[in-house]
């Protein structure tokens, strides 16, 4: 993970940059909805339905402002998976049989499903990312592997009296030189 090239500490993967996208879609929506209401429930054949449709275009705003401002914009992005489901519920329920503009609403819903499943994605991958840098690092480096301290078994071999077993010592012809007092040799006794 690198740092952002805005240089405030956040970390710069995919799935945050996916996340300023949804940001900055989440308020061009917001914005869209909020100054022409009339224009999109006409549109969608929903006429009546403009108090709500500007409702969700601040709701818009307000979680698009979210994700680009907070560090951690994950619980941002899950706001958007909770709006999408409004708005799905909300344009399925004009898809009766008496809306003049049922295509135009079936339209809609298909683009509300696929931008849920956009935010369903970055939701859950940004999740893991948080999990990832929030599980605890271990430092195993004080760690010796041994039951006390090696310098407290420095030498504790030799002071008990541990003799290495015969299968586990060198050839008989090697074992004066294992201690270290093998007799020197003629060439160089003689030098």
């Amino acid at each position: 993970m690198r740092l952002d090239t805005h240089g405030n500490g956040r970390p710069d993967s995919a799935t945050h940059a996916l996340a300023r996208g949804l940001g900055w879609f989440s308020i061009a929506l917001g914005m869209a909805e909020i100054t022409a209401p009339h224009r999109l429930a006409r549109t969608l054949g929903m006429d009546g339905h403009e108090p709500i449709v500007l409702a969700y275009g601040v709701r818009e705003v307000v979680n698009g402002i979210g994700i680009l401002a907070s560090d951690d914009p994950t619980p941002w992005v899950w706001g958007r998976v909770g709006g999408d489901a409004l708005d799905i519920a909300t344009v399925a329920a004009g898809m009766s049989g008496d809306n003049p503009r049922i295509g135009n609403a079936a339209v809609a819903l298909v683009s509300l499903l696929g931008i849920t499943a956009v935010d369903l994605y970055c939701a859950r991958g940004l999740g893991e990312e948080r999990e990832r840098r929030s599980a605890p690092v271990r430092d195993y480096r004080d760690r010796t592997g041994y039951p006390r301290q090696v310098q407290a078994v420095r030498g504790a071999a030799r002071a008990g009296g541990f003799e290495i077993p015969d299968d586990f010592r060198g050839p008989p012809a090697l074992r004066p030189y294992e201690d270290g007092t093998a007799p020197l040799s003629t060439a160089a006794a003689h030098a």
